[in-house]
């Protein structure tokens, strides 16, 4: 996994290093780094030489960092013009450097560009761009390069105004974000919250981190981790000689009604693509679970299922007794159980949230927001992180909060985030898929949050594949997993 840290412990983390460093040398690593991305975006783009660069320039370091790239650039034959937002508060070597280069100073943004260096605004920033610097931000759409086609903008270290520990985005009035949309993001050294979460995430773009030393200074605990395919494949269960389907785990299934049996498919079709040995299924869509999925185990009731490793409830349950009685039943199994949709109901409309914490078992719900705000009374808000992490804490459950960038938080404190997400998952059904899969993952023997972190990656992947073929269905997600496991290996 790849660790994402906090402004504080970043600030920490470079005063650590340059204090064993001569001064500005910090400065120059990221500078260079900067500028190799830089020129090899360009590359792609007719060359270094004659290309035209425009630096946007803030007050803060970022705007140094952009600066002395410039004067990189510059010496390769670039045409290199920086607009100054605080002219009197530049960063005086970094201008030095860039007039020394060949670079200049303009007072507006010239014709065109092929290149946009964002250093607006850096870590430090809160609240969004000011007015001025937000117009200017919105106006880069309009910069083509020598092609004719629009600019490349690079923006330092983050997006210059997000919030950086939460990935929020102010907006204007107009409802436009008050913060510059980067194509590239070069960060220094360490991943900050919004290039991985949020609606900061999007505006980031592709996300490149340049190595300047600071990995030993970092220290403490990190925001979030990035969910890697490494972490994947490593916590898949291996098959040996000995193999066989009780061993591998079952998973019981009780979702879908006779209102909706779709459910129970989808959801069954998410298990059946897991590592489990086999899925016993429990409801009132036994029928048409059956004629999908014939290698089920099909029974009416849970408590009529036989022994399984761990349960997936809710998914099209329905919110009526006969369905309360069901949960209360998959609670009552000393196993880990996945709450999804009509379970989520239920435990706000029944009461049945105290059954949970005092509960030995692992429990993993898997909210949207409108979910999490029937469980929490309020939206997940700015920092949808740690709203994970208090309703984990509260309901002594994994939670696996749903979205374009899904967390995962733990009741413990430790959140992840699963890079994989597609808008083209938000339609009926996919989260029943994504239900039944965390269910067989958590029944062949992984721990809730690695199943959950293994379920959202995996769910992520399987929609991007299904996006293929155009418009997406559940059905295409759920089929979709198969040919993703495969190349998983």
């Amino acid at each position: 996994m790849r660790p994402v840290w906090r402004v504080a412990d970043v600030r920490a983390a470079e005063a650590g290093l340059m204090a064993t460093l001569p001064p500005g040398a910090l400065m120059q690593r990221a500078a260079a780094g900067l500028a190799r991305r830089c020129a090899l975006l360009l590359g792609d783009r007719g060359g270094v030489y004659g290309a035209r660069v425009l630096l946007l320039i803030g007050s803060g370091d970022n705007g140094g960092d952009a600066l002395f790239a410039g004067a990189h650039l510059a010496r390769r034959g670039a045409a290199v013009a920086a607009l100054l937002l605080s002219p009197g508060r530049a960063h005086a070597e970094g201008l030095a450097a860039l007039r020394a280069a060949g670079g200049r100073v303009v007072d507006r943004p010239p014709a065109g560009a092929d290149l946009v260096l964002d250093g607006i605004v850096g870590i430090g920033g809160t609240g969004g761009l000011r007015e001025t610097a937000e117009q200017l931000a919105a106006s880069l759409t309009g910069q083509r390069g020598r092609d004719g086609t629009r600019a490349t903008v690079v923006a330092v270290d983050v997006p210059s105004g997000v919030a950086v520990d939460t990935g929020h985005v102010p907006l204007t009035d107009a409802g436009r974000p008050r913060a510059v949309r980067a194509d590239v993001t070069v960060a220094f050294g360490a991943l900050k919250p919004a290039l991985v979460v949020g609606p900061a995430a999007e505006l980031a773009g592709e996300v490149e981190l340049v190595d300047i030393g600071l990995t030993p200074w970092l220290r403490g605990t990190p925001a979030l981790q990035v969910i890697e395919q490494t972490d994947v494949v490593g916590w898949w269960p291996e098959l040996g000689a000995s193999s066989e389907k009780y061993t591998r785990g079952v998973v019981g299934v009780a979702t879908g009604s006779a209102t909706y049996p779709g459910a129970a498919v989808l959801s069954v079709a998410g298990a059946l693509a897991g590592p489990t040995g086999l899925v016993r299924y429990a409801g009132s869509a036994k029928g048409e679970v059956l004629h999908q999925h014939p290698s089920v185990i099909a029974t009416g009731r849970v408590a009529d299922a036989g022994r399984v490793q761990a349960w997936v409830c809710g998914s099209g349950l329905g919110t009526g007794e006969e369905s309360a009685a069901e949960l209360r039943a998959v609670l009552a199994a000393p196993v880990p159980v996945v709450l999804d949709a009509d379970a989520l109901t239920l435990l706000v409309d029944g009461k049945l949230a105290d059954r949970l914490r005092g509960r030995d078992a692992p429990i993993v719900v898997t909210p949207h927001d409108r979910e999490y705000a029937r469980l929490c009374g309020e939206m997940p808000g700015e920092d949808r992180v740690a709203a994970a992490l208090r309703l984990a804490a509260w309901m002594n459950a994994v939670v696996l909060l749903k979205g374009d960038h899904t967390i995962i938080g733990t009741p413990d404190g430790r959140a992840y985030v699963n890079p994989t997400g597609t808008p083209v998952l938000a339609t009926g059904g996919t989260g029943d898929v994504l239900a039944g899969l965390l269910g067989s993952l958590l029944a062949a023997g992984l721990a809730p949050e690695r199943a959950a972190a293994a379920a959202a990656y995996l769910h992520g992947l399987a929609g991007r594949e299904a996006a293929r073929g155009g418009p997406v269905t559940a059905p295409d997600v759920a089929a979709a997993l198969r040919p993703v496991l495969a190349r998983l290996g």
